[in-house]
């Protein structure tokens, strides 16, 4: 239970994880605020250090956060931890900690005797998917063909966007490949939407109600994908289009610019 000190608000460890979870996602950061509810575990480790000067000595207290996540969801997450340091380092200040970096490590496998048999079951079946990662920004987040989304807006328009595909011939169809990673110099993104078509490439986002107020970010993004050989790039705002006949239009006239 938190405690106010002063006008200080004191939190407790799951507190303070808690509320770095929610600002990362009302900051808009989505795939950083899914990576802290897919994390197998987070804990918020305390180092102790006496730091002797000629008069006295003064003793410091350091706190690091320390996400451990499947191997499967760790690849493409390092572009991700500044967004995480930098809310959990705001949250720690308004409390009174002194949190100083975050660490994303992997868990470390359960092995027995037998871990011969475990590694060879892993090598059979492992633990591949369609996807650089699974994104969960929700408990329950839709799943639909294999595919995981990471809200309900994107199913949305994933659904709208298979329909479309089975209405086009086999052998002029389009692609979809929902939260693909992709690299650009300096930079690793996960579009919502990477969409193939006639031999062009295009980009979807959909961008949800905590998107307000990135504007300057994501032209700077957009410009990195076109630089990169992205075709279009287009954006659906959910609060824009809350029917399915404003997806299906929105839609239409992406893979219309797409190729034209």
């Amino acid at each position: 239970m938190s405690e106010e000190v002063g006008s200080r608000v004191e939190l407790t460890d799951d507190q303070v994880i808690g509320a770095t979870s929610i600002l990362l996602a009302q900051r808009g950061h989505a795939r950083a605020a899914a990576l802290m509810l897919d994390a197998t575990s987070i804990r918020i480790e305390r180092h102790i250090f006496e730091e002797e000067s000629m008069s006295h000595s003064l003793v410091r207290e350091l706190e690091e956060v320390v996400l451990e996540l499947e191997p499967h969801l760790i690849h493409n997450t390092g572009y991700l931890h500044n967004d995480i340091r930098s809310a959990f380092e705001t949250v720690g200040m308004s409390c009174g900690r002194n949190i100083e970096d975050v660490h994303i490590r992997e868990v470390i496998p359960q092995v027995g005797p037998n871990w011969r048999e475990q590694l060879a079951r892993e090598l059979k079946g492992g633990h591949q998917t369609n996807q650089a990662r699974k994104v969960r920004l929700e408990p329950r987040h839709p799943i639909e063909d294999g595919i995981h989304l990471t809200n309900e807006w994107e199913h949305r328009v994933y659904q709208v966007l298979k329909e479309h595909q089975a209405r086009l011939p086999s052998n002029e169809t389009i692609g979809i490949m929902p939260l693909g990673a992709l690299r650009v110099p300096g930079h690793t993104f996960e579009p919502d939407f990477l969409i193939t078509y006639r031999g062009r490439v295009g980009v979807i986002e959909v961008d949800g109600p905590h998107h307000r107020g990135r504007a300057s970010a994501d032209r700077s993004r957009d410009r990195l994908f076109k630089h990169a050989g992205v075709r279009e790039v287009d954006r659906l705002c959910v609060e824009d289009s809350t029917t399915k006949e404003e997806v299906e239009k929105f839609v239409v006239d992406f893979l219309k610019h797409l190729v034209g």
